[in-house]
C-alpha cells in the first residue's frame, strides 16, 4: 500500500472516532427502523464496526479471507458487516450461494464498489443484468468458447507460450507472475482484438499496467496516491481503444471472428448499437478478467508443482506422452485435451486452493428473507466462494493439495472458481485451454526453483503466492 493511502487511512480513522459521539445516536435510530420491518425479521448477526468506514479498516489491514474465516466461525455462514462504504451480508453455503446467484438471482443485481466500476468502466457487462447483459455476454461467449472459435488459437497461443518461456534469463531470478501475466495479456489481446500493431499493444500494456495496480487500494483519488494514478491511467486507456476501435470501424469488411469485431457488428432487437464507451469498458472488463485470473491461476500452479516432485514427474510423464505423439514439435490439437486428465485435476485442485475470485458482489433490490433473516434493499451480498472452497465438509483436508479429490465430482454449488449463474465466466473455457498449453511447454522443456520464502499470500489484485513466486528457470536437457 501506498504511503499516501496509509496516511489517508489514518486521517479518517481520526475524523470518524471524533465524529462518533455526533452520529451514534442517528446511527442507532437509523438501525431501530431497520429491525421494525413488516414480519419483524432482522439482518443477520455480525458487526458493523465504525460509522461511515464501517469494518473496511480491518479488512485492508489484515488477510481477507483470514477476515472472512474468522467472521464466518464467529457469527455462522450467513453473516453482516460494513465494508467499502456498504452495508453488506456475507455468504459462505452452496444453499446460499445458489439462491443468490440462481434460484432468486431476479431479486439481486450485479455490483461492484463505484471505485472499481471507475477503473473497468460502468458498460462492462458484469455489472449489468437484462437485455443487454444478455446481448453482450452472448457476444463474448460465442467469440471465445467452442472448439469451432478456439481452435484456430491453438497455435498462435502455443506461440506466445513458447516465446515467453523463452524470454526467460537461464538461471535468473525472476517474478513468476510477472511472467505470466505478460502471457496472459498477450493472449487475452489475441482473443480480444486479433491482429493488433506492436504500438497499440505496448500503450496497452503500459496504461492497463497502472490500472491494475490500482485496483485493490484504498479508493483515494488524491495526486500521488495508486488509486488516482490508476483513474488517470485509465483515462489514457480509453483513448488508446478509441483509436483502436475508429481504425477497426473502417476495416470491417474484412471478417475477423475476434471479439472486437464482434463487439462492433452487435445489434439488438431494435438494431442499436454499441457505443465507443461501451465497446472500450467491455474490451478492459474482458481483459481484466483473461489477465489477472489467469496469471494468478498459473503462478500457483507452478508453485504446487514444485512442491510436489512426485506429482510433477506424473504431469510431466503425461505432457511428454503427448509431446511424443505429436512428434516432438508438432502443434496441440483440441482433442489432445483429454489425454491430459492429471494435468487438468491439477489446475482444478489450484483453483480451490487458490481461490482467485474469492467472493463476488451483488445487490438486494428489494427486501429480501432469507433463512429467516432479512436482507434490506440496497445492501450488498456477497456470496464467499473461498469459504466454500476451504470448507472441510465438502472438501476433507482442505489445507491439503490433493488433485485426486477431483477424482469425484463435487457436490454442487461447492466449487465455484469461475463463479455460478448467469455471470458465469463466459471465457472460461479459454483460460484453461491457455494454462494447459502454457503447462505442456513448461513442463515438457523447462525445470524451474522457487527461491526465499515460500509461504504467504499478497493481492495483486487478486491472492498471489508471496513476492509473486521469485523463481530460476532453466531450459531442460533433451534427456531430462
Amino acid at each position: 500500500m501506498d504511503t499516501l493511502s496509509i496516511l489517508a487511512y489514518l486521517v479518517l480513522l481520526v475524523l470518524t472516532t471524533l465524529s462518533y459521539p455526533f452520529i451514534k445516536q442517528r446511527s442507532k435510530t437509523s438501525h431501530n427502523k431497520l429491525t421494525t420491518r413488516p414480519g419483524d425479521l432482522r439482518p443477520p448477526p455480525g458487526s458493523m464496526g465504525l460509522p461511515y468506514v464501517g469494518e473496511t479498516l480491518l479488512l485492508y489491514s489484515q488477510d481477507p479471507n483470514v477476515f472472512f474465516a474468522e467472521k464466518q466461525k464467529r457469527y455462522g455462514d450467513v453473516f453482516k458487516t460494513h465494508i467499502l462504504g456498504y452495508p453488506s451480508v456475507m455468504l459462505a453455503s452452496p444453499q446460499a450461494s445458489r439462491f443468490v446467484l440462481a434460484t432468486h438471482a431476479h431479486l439481486f443485481k450485479p455490483t461492484y464498489p463505484k471505485s472499481k466500476m471507475a477503473l473497468i468502466g460502468p458498460s462492462a457487462l458484469f455489472f449489468h443484468q437484462g437485455e443487454y447483459h444478455q446481448g453482450v455476454r452472448k457476444i463474448v461467449q460465442s467469440s471465445i468458447s467452442g472448439p469451432q472459435r478456439i481452435s484456430p488459437l491453438i497455435p498462435l497461443i502455443e506461440d506466445i507460450a513458447v516465446s515467453t518461456l523463452d524470454s526467460l534469463p537461464d538461471g535468473s531470478v525472476i517474478c513468476t507472475f510477472n511472467a505470466m501475466k505478460m502471457y496472459a495479456f498477450d493472449v487475452g489481446v489475441l482473443s480480444i482484438f486479433g491482429r493488433l500493431s506492436s504500438e497499440h499493444r505496448e500503450e496497452l500494456r503500459r496504461s492497463y499496467k497502472l490500472v491494475e495496480k490500482g485496483y485493490n487500494c484504498f479508493p483515494l483519488s488524491l495526486p500521488g496516491t495508486a488509486y488516482h494514478t490508476a483513474i488517470s491511467a485509465r483515462r489514457r486507456l480509453s483513448q488508446t481503444l478509441r483509436e483502436i476501435i475508429h481504425e477497426r470501424k473502417e476495416q470491417l469488411r474484412v471478417a475477423e471472428s475476434n471479439l472486437l469485431d464482434h463487439l462492433l457488428r452487435y445489434r439488438d432487437g431494435e438494431g442499436r448499437g454499441l457505443s465507443d464507451d461501451q465497446i472500450a469498458d467491455n474490451v478492459i472488463g474482458v481483459l481484466f478478467a483473461a489477465q489477472d485470473t489467469t496469471a494468478s491461476a498459473l503462478t500457483w500452479i507452478v508453485k504446487y508443482l514444485h512442491d510436489d516432485a512426485k506429482l510433477l514427474e506424473a504431469v510431466q510423464m503425461e505432457q511428454k506422452a503427448i509431446r511424443t505423439a505429436n512428434g516432438g514439435s508438432g502443434f496441440l490439437t483440441w482433442n489432445q485435451k483429454r489425454d491430459m486428465k492429471l494435468t487438468q485435476k491439477v489446475i482444478l485442485e489450484s483453483l480451490r486452493m487458490s481461490s482467485i475470485i474469492s467472493f463476488t458482489f451483488r445487490e438486494a433490490i428489494v427486501d429480501v428473507e432469507y433463512n429467516g433473516y432479512l436482507i434490506p434493499k440496497g445492501w450488498k451480498v456477497m456470496p464467499l466462494f473461498r469459504n466454500l472452497h476451504h470448507n472441510p465438509s465438502f472438501f476433507p483436508d482442505p489445507q491439503k493439495f490433493d488433485p485426486s479429490r477431483f477424482e469425484i465430482v463435487p457436490k454442487p454449488n461447492t466449487f465455484t472458481p469461475f463463479g455460478s449463474g448467469v455471470h458465469a465466466c463466459p471465457g472460461n473455457e479459454l483460460a484453461k485451454l491457455e494454462i494447459l498449453i502454457f503447462l505442456h511447454h513448461l513442463v515438457t522443456k523447462f525445470r524451474w526453483e522457487v527461491t526465499g520464502s515460500e509461504i504467504g499470500i499478497q493481492y495483486g489484485p487478486f491472492p498471489i503466492p508471496l513476492h509473486g513466486l521469485p523463481a530460476r528457470y532453466w531450459r531442460a536437457t533433451p534427456c531430462a
